[in-house]
């Protein structure tokens, strides 16, 4: 079988959806009767990425794919039509939710694909329950189309390695309005502990002290490990993956009650209401009482999600299409 799986996620970002793909090749690398052709466009930046919208995801990747059995692309964006069967994974409708948190062009565009583009698609692939229940109430997708495929963690997010210096706790996301950073501040501040955030800038005009930018995985590993918990209050995911990556380093999590971090969560983590300053700083103090039975709870429930098996879903979805 052989399928064209869009990789333009690699050169995007390295937020969730490049995490996504890249995961998901390494499941699905070696598999036997199984070619994958890899289809990319374009690099980063303002240029590439109208290039990608507007000509690339339309017509483009269809046409770059020929001949494949199954078209895969692996945000919500894909072809306008296309002879093979082709499924578009969805990671999130935040763009429907909070449209408000968006520049203009990515509103626009992506909220147009999301209505129009992803109901043609054959089958369409949810990382979360959560994201899948958002399919079915916003864009009306018949449940039957829809396969949950959960994200797995890396092998470099592990208890074992290196731990960075300090006293702190970790804020991991792109500095953008969803992600709750104000709130955040507010509440290290108020619970007397030191901040320190990672990410890449996104936008909004978010700035917040303590960020060190985008780091390499080794290093933010290491950062899960130092710190007293990840702080993670986001006001919207579809997955979540700083708290899975938290969890298998062995780190307490604080994050977002209700929606899909507490999903992946579980019962592994001390849940908060992300709009409350003071109760996001009590679930601060929270795990750090309860670090030695939220590290154990923590690494239990991040064995249960695996690259291997959201890849074995994804093979057994491409070969029901083909």
């Amino acid at each position: 079988m052989r399928v064209g799986i869009d990789v333009s996620p690699l050169v995007q970002t390295g937020a969730g959806t490049a995490r996504h793909v890249r995961g998901l090749l390494a499941g699905l690398e070696g598999r036997p009767g199984l070619e994958l052709r890899r289809l990319t466009f374009g690099a980063s930046g303002r240029a590439a990425t109208i290039a990608r919208d507007v000509a690339w995801y339309p017509v483009g990747i269809a046409r770059a794919a020929r001949p494949v059995d199954v078209l895969h692309c692996t945000t919500m964006r894909g072809p306008v039509r296309a002879r093979p069967p082709v499924v578009v994974t969805v990671h999130d409708l935040a763009l429907l939710r909070h449209p408000e948190a968006f520049p203009a062009w990515h509103r626009h565009t992506g909220r147009q694909v999301l209505r129009h583009g992803v109901p043609r698609a054959d089958a369409v692939v949810a990382v979360s329950e959560f994201t899948r229940s958002e399919l079915v109430e916003l864009l009306r997708i018949p449940e039957e189309r829809i396969r949950v495929v959960r994200n797995g963690v890396e092998p470099v997010f592990t208890p074992a390695g290196a731990a960075a210096s300090g006293d702190y706790v970790l804020a991991v996301g792109t500095l953008e309005p969803r992600k709750n950073l104000a709130r955040t501040v507010e509440a290290a501040q108020l619970a007397g502990v030191a901040l320190r955030v990672v990410g890449a800038r996104g936008w909004g005009g978010i700035e917040v002290p303590g960020w060190t930018g985008r780091v390499g995985d080794e290093e933010l590993a290491a950062l899960y490990r130092g710190a007293r918990c990840l702080v993670f209050p986001s006001l919207y995911e579809g997955f979540g993956i700083p708290v899975l990556e938290a969890m298998a380093c062995g780190t307490p999590v604080v994050t977002t009650r209700g929606g899909a971090t507490e999903e992946v969560a579980g019962a592994a983590a001390v849940l908060v209401d992300a709009l409350d300053v003071a109760a996001i700083a009590d679930g601060i103090a929270e795990a750090e009482t309860r670090r030695d039975e939220l590290r154990r709870l923590g690494l239990e429930r991040a064995r249960e999600f695996t690259w291997a098996q959201a890849a074995d879903a994804v093979e057994a979805l491409w070969r029901e299409l083909a």
